[in-house]
């Protein structure tokens, strides 16, 4: 199986914690030059440091909010201009929990902008690299409710839908061009984020964390959460030479629980 991505370079969104930095140390072992993308640069530094490279291998990190949408594309056509990128992560927090009848039309604008629009920015800073050496990998870190919608969590469902609407309209118009769009549909992993989301329902119920996460846990037939790596580890295989005939999907990582096909 080839999964040899020397001479590939790596843009990872949201690298600094959880998925983006466990998917950076992954494409990081498989040979890639990883950039890491998030907004406090001495994280990132130490980040980067830490990835696993060969005597070759050159990383590094770019500091940028992505809520941010010109200051975000002005530098990534710069790091894409001294450096093409071949494969991008497009990962970033989600939404406050609540419902979405509640939310304010601010609330819908700010999750598009830091999700739909940032990732449309990052494909459209980086897609000269890719046309030009007729290769490319584009993996979205989304959620399950993409496939069957998360109560609690309505801007969110909104918004995650759009992008993954978004993606597989893009892995039609750029397949041509030997580029794949693929997303990664997270379920409870071990991030800040469900740690976030658990707190929001232990409040909402008035149940203790730990019944919480018991509940939780029960809904999974794999009974556990998955590593940041786990699903790292999937992100690394849709991005190497092996993966280049899987395009399009919207792939669950969440150890069953999904009850849809």
């Amino acid at each position: 199986m080839d999964l040899n991505l020397a001479g590939k370079h790596a843009l990872i969104c949201g690298a600094s914690e959880g998925i983006g930095r466990a998917a950076a140390h992954e494409l990081a072992l498989l040979g890639a030059d990883v950039t890491v993308l998030a907004r406090r640069a001495e994280v990132l530094e130490t980040v980067a440091a830490a990835l696993p490279r060969n005597d070759t291998q050159q990383h590094g990190w770019l500091v940028v909010d992505v809520s941010q949408t010109e200051d975000l594309r002005a530098k990534v056509q710069a790091l894409a201009a001294r450096k093409p990128v071949h494969i991008l992560v497009n990962n970033t927090g989600g939404p406050p929990s609540g419902a979405a009848h509640d939310a304010d039309t601010d609330a819908y604008l700010d999750a598009f902008n830091k999700h739909l629009i940032a990732n449309h920015v990052l494909v459209q800073s980086v897609l000269p690299g890719m046309r030009a050496a007729r290769w490319g990998r584009i993996v979205n870190v989304v959620s399950t409710s993409v496939k069957e919608p998360i109560a609690g969590l309505g801007v969110s469902n909104t918004t995650r839908g759009a992008v993954a609407s978004w993606a597989k309209t893009l892995s039609r118009e750029l397949a041509g061009d030997g580029i794949t769009v693929n997303n990664v549909l997270p379920g409870y992993t071990e991030t800040a984020r469900v740690e976030q989301i658990v707190q929001d329902r232990s409040r909402a119920s008035g149940k203790t964390i730990d019944e919480v996460l018991a509940t939780m846990r029960a809904s999974v037939p794999a009974g556990r959460f998955a590593s940041p790596e786990e699903t790292g580890g999937v992100i690394a295989f849709l991005c190497s030479p092996a993966a280049a005939y899987i395009n399009g999907v919207s792939l669950a990582v969440d150890g069953g629980r999904m009850n849809s096909i």
